[in-house]
């Protein structure tokens, strides 16, 4: 019974912790000084990014583009810096926790 009770709270620590490490991968690439999970900051929420791409081919694509290059206009006016400095590693890992967010 315990070592039942102890295989569930590490499959629930291995499951978080990637959660977990993609927002402090954000967090650390300055993408939580404008943007943040359930509110519209400067940019839009996260989850808001997650329900217009769900589904769509190529979105993390998209969005890892939109990120190095930055840009406007999808979602109003303010121009998105550019982040050319962010590694591919940690720029997917995000893209990927961003569109997990619903």
């Amino acid at each position: 019974m315990k070592s039942s009770g102890l295989l569930a709270a590490a499959m629930l620590v291995a499951t978080a912790l990637p959660v977990q490490a993609s927002e402090t991968l954000a967090e650390d690439n300055n993408c939580l000084g404008c943007h943040s999970v359930e509110e519209k900051v400067v940019g839009p929420a996260f989850k808001d990014v997650a329900t217009k791409y769900k589904g769509q081919k190529g979105a993390a694509a998209m969005l890892a583009d939109k990120v190095r290059k930055g840009g406007s206009g999808v979602w109003g006016p303010v121009k998105m810096p550019a982040n050319p400095k962010i590694s591919d590693k940690d720029l997917k890992a995000i893209i990927a926790w961003v569109l997990a967010q619903q």
